[in-house]
């Protein structure tokens, strides 16, 4: 049997095919060419149209189907992995009726602090296990008071996941870790909380059926499949949040075992059987995949908003017709350090990680007569990897305490100077994976159709095909780099 999995993601959607009994990616795909538009209507908005996600996932999907040939017809499963914390709002007849509010849109946390406060801390800590921050059900409650005449129109809100499950095969439906995440779910009662609705003012009918992640959620009717190149009946049978996912691709499923990400925005994730949370909502604890009321698996999410976008931002603004390589090659031949340049990457929006607060990105330091872009490339992946640092202080306070990281092949991981940089300032080594979000989503979709007995067998072939380990000799260096870091980002 073969799996399709489809990574939503903000600046693309990527698409890949695996074979279940080898694991070999058969054909992949990624559209569009550059990045999605994220529009920003004001300072702090970011918004998508979700027909422009079903058009690249469409593109996607039928360039793989294109490389399979009438291998496509031995496709068995779809799995979904999806940007997290997004609001869609349809209309009785399953329409859009507005932009997605997607991840790193920070208007709502206003309405997060108020319900916080209202609801009490721990109320929403120990049922909710986060305050309601900047996530969807307060993204749903700024709709409520702002746009008040589309709010009644709405029929069912979903993530965006949800919603692409819905075009692929016409049913309505969101899992339990889905509902975890957009913060809608009472883990004590293990059901949609009540107290949070009613606060909010909001139906219980406004949330489609709920189900595990790994589930059959309909199948593809003839006139999708046409539209994909695909064959009907196709289960989808498997959705997960992106960070969720990308810790299902890297196998991390246990207590004690940590997945990270460093794409548009980093991420590390870490898995404990311990309903432990951070008093300050600083980091976010949600169902992980594989939770259940018999065996509690919960994720504690590290999210920086300014990572691998703040080295995308240098090379489109100072690093004109360089590539990430050259890039790279260029900010390895600087000293750790940087040689006194410092640079801040809050520069995405509200970081939860700073308490929702929006800095900005902050350059100190620099030296016109030494500095040159080199050292800027250098100083960024240096600045991403600290706020990693300290963003890891913050987890192992909630009983986090990473032996080993875990990651893919891809992003800012591809850089020597990052994984150095993080190993060395974290004193953990960090172990690299031929998988990412599409391919574990199609891994998920095998676990959930039945083909895979069980995750060790979803994973029987997964291995390292990279190791960093900190650098003794540059450990003094990057240590007192990191400090002088910390204070500047303590003195905002």
């Amino acid at each position: 049997m073969l799996l399709l999995g489809i990574d939503l993601g903000s600046s693309s959607v990527k698409a890949s095919v695996i074979d279940g009994e080898t694991g070999k990616c058969l054909a992949t795909a990624f559209y569009p060419p550059d990045e999605m538009k994220i529009l920003a209507l004001k300072p702090g908005w970011a918004e998508q149209e979700p027909e422009t996600w079903w058009q690249n996932l469409k593109s996607s999907i039928r360039d793989c189907a294109r490389q399979l040939g009438s291998r496509r017809n031995d496709i068995g499963a779809i799995g979904i992995s999806y940007q997290m914390h997004g609001l869609v709002t349809i209309d009785k007849d399953l329409k859009v009726l507005r932009p997605s509010i997607i991840w790193c849109d920070s208007r709502a946390v206003e309405y997060g602090e108020k319900a916080f406060s209202a609801l009490g801390s721990e109320f929403c800590l120990s049922h909710l296990l986060n305050s309601p921050g900047n996530f969807t059900a307060s993204k749903l409650a700024w709709v409520k008071e702002n746009e008040p005449e589309l709010f009644n129109k709405i029929y069912k809100i979903m993530l965006p996941g949800d919603w692409v499950a819905m075009k692929l095969t016409g049913q309505l439906s969101t899992s339990f870790t889905g509902l975890s995440e957009g913060i809608f779910w009472d883990i004590s009662e293990n059901k949609v909380s009540d107290e949070l609705m009613k606060y909010y003012g909001f139906s219980s009918d406004l949330i489609p059926d709920s189900a595990s992640s790994f589930s059959i959620s309909g199948q593809l009717p003839g006139s999708v499949a046409a539209e994909l190149d695909l064959p009907e009946g196709i289960p989808v049978s498997y959705r997960a949040g992106d960070q969720p996912n990308n810790a299902l691709s890297l196998n991390v499923l246990n207590p004690g075992e940590v997945a990270a990400t460093a794409g548009t925005s980093g991420v590390m994730y870490g898995v404990t059987d311990r309903k432990k949370y951070d008093p300050l909502s600083r980091v976010n604890t949600f169902l992980h995949v594989n939770h259940s009321e018999k065996a509690t698996r919960l994720g504690v999410l590290l999210c920086i908003n300014g990572t691998g976008i703040l080295n995308s931002w240098l090379r489109r603004s100072i690093g004109t017709g360089l590539s990430y390589n050259e890039m790279n090659e260029m900010a390895e031949k600087v000293t750790p350090g940087s040689e006194g340049l410092s640079i801040l990457p809050f520069g995405n929006g509200a970081e939860r990680m700073l308490g929702n607060k929006a800095p900005g990105a902050r350059l100190e330091g620099l030296n016109f007569n030494i500095h040159g872009n080199g050292h800027l490339f250098r100083a960024a992946q240096e600045g991403i990897a600290f706020s990693f640092r300290y963003g890891l202080e913050i987890m192992r306070e909630t009983g986090i305490d990473p032996t080993l990281i875990r990651a893919g092949q891809a992003n800012m991981f591809l850089s020597k100077v990052f994984r150095e940089a993080l190993s060395s300032v974290t004193h953990t080594p960090i172990h690299l994976y031929n998988t990412d979000g599409s391919t574990g989503a199609a891994r998920g979709a095998g676990i959930g159709c039945g083909f895979f007995k069980s995750a060790n067998e979803a994973f029987s072939g997964l291995a390292a095909v990279g190791v960093t380990e900190p650098d003794s000799s540059k450990t003094t260096a990057y240590e007192e780099a990191y400090e002088k870091w910390k204070l500047l980002l303590q003195a905002l």
